[in-house]
């Protein structure tokens, strides 16, 4: 069984990290928005850039049914491995961004 704690903890921890990553002459603010209620975490980028809106999720992570669903990722990173190394289960992991078909054919859970 899954230590939901635990799970919250490494999320948390990974969408920090990643929203330090802004730079310093930006105008954009990385935001992290963690709803442990119902458990939705979410990276998000605001501000302006070149007279430009800046406005988008950068990642996306629930915890469904004891399992961290990684529903959006908008980097390169591979956040399932990121997830594994802080001490995650890969059975725990569901790549919820693949269409539940292809989710058979990966390393984590199919949901």
């Amino acid at each position: 069984m899954a230590n939901l704690d635990e799970y919250r903890k490494y999320i948390k921890q990974l969408l920090t990290a990643y929203s330090q990553y802004e730079k310093s002459d930006s105008q954009v603010e990385a935001q992290t928005i963690f709803d442990t209620e119902h458990d939705h975490y979410q990276l998000v980028y605001v501000g302006w850039q070149n007279k430009r809106r800046v406005y988008g999720c950068v990642l996306h992570l629930d915890i469904k049914n004891e399992k961290i669903w990684i529903q959006h990722n908008g980097t390169e990173a591979n956040i399932g491995d990121e997830l594994v190394a802080l001490g995650v289960l890969k059975q725990d992991i569901v790549l919820g961004f693949h269409s539940p078909y292809k989710r058979q054919f990966t390393d984590f859970a199919v949901g």
